[in-house]
């Protein structure tokens, strides 16, 4: 007897589609903010240190945009604006080390 094994495709693709990352909503339109905004602010990176007060003020920002534009709660709004503000900070720091 051969052994052989069924492939569904449509489980499949539903089980590689669970495995990727889930960029939470509003994610790219938060750090979008915070580049447009940021201009008038302290930078988010000061001598190849995070200035962390400065990562805090634009989230908050940018999370109350977020919470008004989205309706989610003040939680959510704070988790997905602080998450665009550390990878922006996260880039400018790398972009200052070269």
């Amino acid at each position: 007897m051969s052994a052989t094994r069924s492939l569904y495709w449509a489980t499949a693709m539903k089980e590689i589609q669970a495995d990727r990352v889930k960029r939470p909503a509003g994610l790219l339109a938060a750090q979008g903010f915070i580049q447009a905004t940021s201009a008038k602010r302290r930078p988010l990176v000061v001598n190849g240190a995070y200035d962390r007060a400065a990562i805090m003020t634009a989230a908050v920002a940018a999370a109350r945009v977020h919470q008004n534009r989205t309706s989610s709660t003040w939680q959510e709004a704070l988790s997905v604006t602080l998450k665009a503000t550390w990878g922006l900070a996260k880039a400018a720091r790398a972009a200052s080390a070269h």
